[in-house]
């Protein structure tokens, strides 16, 4: 996270950056705005909505949006072949005229790195838990822009304050409220209460 930060400054107005993390895949599956990223459909409902501005607010059409997210237990598809079928809570897309992307998942939940080898270590040796705060990773990229790699982080998740790899900012904390009301579930094509996460990314031009 040290070194993410120091690479990454800002500018002001601009989203924040966070770790790419050992889970994502360099190919993501292409999906249609409003497609679910959730192939099981076992976690609670979750919409995730936003646009893709350059600083200044001027929105990204065509930009390019990778999404990756663990399942409502916790584990990446990579981390259960033969359980989770490939690509699950992955998607690629592509923002609309205006920017805007939204897509349908889970809500994540918190979860531990793995502590084998000398991860593990240093952990014990400093006394701290493995566990992460529940987040959904993101890559965006644009035109003319410098690509942001960044999360958002369920807001009262476990954890949130002392993420095992430091990498919550307070800008990134994300509420995701709950909507028990038909017609706008039915909007997103869903038939059950779910929960609602706003978040426009901010990049900033190429210097």
């Amino acid at each position: 996270m040290l070194v993410e930060t120091i690479n990454n400054r800002k500018t002001a107005g601009a989203t924040e950056s966070t770790v790419l993390g050992p889970f994502h895949m360099v190919t993501s599956p292409r999906r249609a705005l409003g497609d679910s990223i959730d192939l099981i459909g076992t976690g609670p409902a979750c919409v995730v909505t936003g646009r893709v501005l350059s600083v200044g607010g001027t929105p990204l059409p065509g930009a390019e949006i990778d999404v990756w997210q663990a399942d409502d237990h916790g584990f990446y598809d990579v981390q259960q072949p033969g359980v989770q079928p490939q690509g699950n809570g992955r998607g690629l897309f592509t923002a609309d005229e205006g920017g805007a992307f939204w897509f349908k998942t889970v809500v994540p939940t918190y979860y531990p790195i793995p502590t084998d080898g000398p991860v593990g270590t240093l952990l014990t040796a400093t006394k701290r838990h493995p566990y992460r705060p529940a987040h959904i990773h993101f890559i965006a990229t644009a035109p003319g822009h410098r690509p942001l790699t960044t999360h958002i982080f369920v807001a009262g998740s476990p954890y949130i304050e002392s993420d095992a790899v430091f990498a919550v900012k307070k800008s990134l904390i994300t509420e995701f409220t709950p909507v028990d009301d038909p017609e706008q579930a039915a909007r997103y094509g869903l038939d059950r209460p779910f929960c609602l996460a706003t978040f426009d990314i901010i990049l900033q031009p190429n210097s």
